[in-house]
């Protein structure tokens, strides 16, 4: 009994030395030299470029009867009297009536050429919150240090940053070795299907493969992770999959004095709580690099959990959980967004349906997901039907390739004023970046804006609004990524 008692302290102790060694050991590798941009902006002109930009109703909506072409075409005008070094130099075309492709042409033709893209695009301003907003959502307004309006986030201080970028390398007598392409899409927030394809399919048709892809989904965020003070630029290395979900039912309906056990909304009201009471398997695959540049930044007992994920994964898994940024970044997820059903209030009714918006894991599919629905509501007389074809995963880059190291030593540049750490990460929404999956193998996604906790909520939402600042050192990462890119 001694013997056995003493060698499990034997073990215990070894345990604790390996844990405690591995998280002493549980650094970051040295941040490279960073030479800070020379680029020269005048605040007050860059917002008012961006606050002009947000006043064009240029949005999108689910019925394609409602979609306003006017706003588009009054842009473009806009984008062509801002910028006339850019319509001067480059080959610009436009594609499916409202998409914009810009090409500068480089000096050396065998060298691939790179694609920045952004999306003209915004969704409506949810009906009756118009109040809610600080300022007009359409007034472009800047107050407080910072621009007001739809779009401010996502994604119009990308495109405008974009090209305000490229007319002051035109100013300043740049001219690239390898040809960059602009592209924005008019319709990212409907799927992309005739901006960012349609630009896709003619890139194809001319048999252009693009060394390098860099679009939204992937920002800076400060306060966010718990225990960790330093901002975190995350580079988007992949995103999640993208489905939504019709579930519908039927009943013979009657008179509300005399129900049924359920109604049609009581069935498909159990359906959604066993869905939510029912979350996707999590895992940590997709998520452990970016806890391997973030962990070391840690408070020492988390640090010590996420240097020995190999010990304390169910405990990774449960902290990852209770946080719903955190959490998306683990599993599938699954929202309830609609729901629809009954006439009258002592009419029973006949059929009742909800959709149910799914964001996937890579690992999982869109089939894999539907047939995962089906089986955990184990209800047949429920019917489930995807509302579009979806899209899958994509595919997962690579860290250590020459344009992921050179999105990270750009933005060290930018902030080599102030600590920072850059992290891999699994972008929770879609971008239109998909619709280019082919014509590279190399898709990143990053934009030099800070979010806050608060400022999580803003994009889609109310009060979307961008810094200044934010929106200068926009510009001043693109300037600086062209001109170091185009080095390799």
């Amino acid at each position: 009994m001694k013997k056995t008692v003493f060698t499990a302290a034997i073990l215990f102790v070894a345990l604790v030395l390996i844990v405690v060694t591995r998280t002493f050991l549980f650094t970051l590798p040295p941040i490279p030299a960073a030479q800070p941009s020379d680029l020269k902006i005048d605040p007050e002109k860059t917002a008012s470029c961006l606050s002009k930009a947000l006043t064009f109703k240029t949005v999108s909506h689910q019925d394609p009867n409602q979609f306003d072409n006017e706003p588009f075409i009054s842009f473009h005008r806009y984008l062509e009297k801002t910028f006339p070094l850019i319509h001067a130099a480059l080959q610009k075309e436009t594609i499916n009536s409202l998409s914009l492709l810009y090409t500068w042409k480089g000096t050396d033709t065998t060298l691939k050429p790179i694609l920045l893209y952004a999306h003209q695009d915004v969704v409506p301003v949810a009906p009756g919150t118009e109040k809610e907003w600080d300022h007009p959502p359409y007034d472009g307004i800047v107050s407080d240090g910072f621009i007001w309006g739809r779009g401010a986030l996502d994604d119009k201080s990308s495109m405008v940053g974009i090209l305000e970028a490229v007319e002051y390398l035109l100013q300043n007598g740049f001219q690239p070795r390898r040809s960059l392409l602009l592209a924005f899409g008019h319709d990212e927030e409907v799927s992309g299907t005739r901006g960012a394809h349609g630009i896709a399919e003619l890139l194809a048709s001319r048999n252009i493969q693009l060394e390098f892809i860099l679009d939204e989904g992937a920002v800076i965020v400060k306060d966010v992770v718990p225990g960790v003070t330093v901002p975190i630029a995350l580079i988007g290395i992949a995103e999640k999959g993208y489905v939504s979900l019709e579930l519908s039912v039927k009943t013979t309906g009657g008179h509300s004095s005399m129900p049924p056990e359920h109604t049609a909304i009581g069935i498909l009201s159990k359906a959604i709580t066993i869905i939510e009471e029912n979350p996707f398997p999590a895992t940590l695959k997709y998520s452990a690099q970016f806890f391997e540049h973030v962990g070391p930044k840690m408070p020492f007992a988390r640090k010590m959990i996420f240097a020995n994920m190999w010990l304390f994964n169910p405990l990774v898994k449960k902290i990852l959980s209770g946080s719903p940024e955190l959490n998306a970044g683990i599993r599938t997820t699954a929202a309830a967004t609609l729901f629809n059903g009954g006439v009258k209030e002592n009419v029973l009714p006949t059929q009742a349906s909800a959709v149910i918006n799914f964001r996937i894991l890579p690992g999982e599919t869109v089939s894999s997901t539907i047939e995962y629905i089906r089986k955990i509501i184990g209800n047949p007389d429920i019917q489930i039907k995807p509302i579009g074809p979806g899209n899958d995963p994509s595919r997962i880059e690579d860290t250590r390739s020459k344009s992921y190291e050179m999105i990270q030593n750009t933005i060290y540049s930018l902030f080599s004023h102030q600590e920072m750490v850059v992290a891999p990460f699994l972008v929770l929404a879609a971008t239109d970046s998909h619709h280019f999956a082919a014509l590279t193998n190399n898709t990143y996604r990053f934009s030099p804006i800070v979010y806050h906790p608060e400022d999580l909520k803003r994009p889609h939402g109310t009060n979307e609004r961008i810094s200044v600042g934010d929106y200068v050192n926009t510009v001043r990462f693109y300037y600086e990524f062209i001109r170091r890119f185009d080095t390799l």
